[in-house]
């Protein structure tokens, strides 16, 4: 995986980005996984709790997926594709609830999806080199700076 960074803030190429969402997405074959961006685990902060979705359940792109807490906001993480919820990284959050902080492009993954309307709803999805774009400059007007939580 090669990345560009700005301000700290990571944007790997191999990923697709719902940059309104705040949200990547990475296809495999009939699925998709689904995770924070480093800029969204950035501006939520080091995460307390989440509460997740039941798996199996059909979801619209824009619905909630998880309720993710942390110390200063609690807020959805929503799906960017529409599809069934297939399965969501529980045990993991269960384990370290700061995976998502430390690794949000890895082991910090939220979801996986079977997408349901992807030819559609690919036009709300960037490419890396868009998304490092975009986050170059919403970073800079909004004066973030990405850090990853710490043990």
């Amino acid at each position: 995986m090669s990345e560009q960074i700005w301000n700290g803030c990571a944007v790997p190429d191999d990923r697709l980005y719902d940059l309104e969402l705040h949200v990547w997405v990475q296809l495999d074959r009939d699925e998709a996984l689904l995770g924070m961006t480093d800029v969204a685990q950035t501006m939520s902060g080091r995460l307390v709790q989440i509460s997740w979705k039941r798996t199996g359940r059909t979801l619209r792109r824009g619905q909630t997926v998880a309720v993710v807490e942390s110390a200063k906001w609690v807020g959805p993480f929503p799906t960017p594709l529409s599809g069934e919820l297939l399965t969501v990284n529980r045990s993991a959050y269960a384990e370290d609830i700061a995976i998502g902080n430390r690794d949000p492009y890895g082991a910090g993954w939220m979801a996986r999806v079977a997408p349901t309307a992807l030819t559609d709803e690919r036009a709300h999805l960037a490419d890396g080199a868009a998304a490092f774009e975009f986050y170059r400059d919403f970073t800079d007007d909004r004066e973030i700076r990405c850090y990853r939580c710490a043990e």
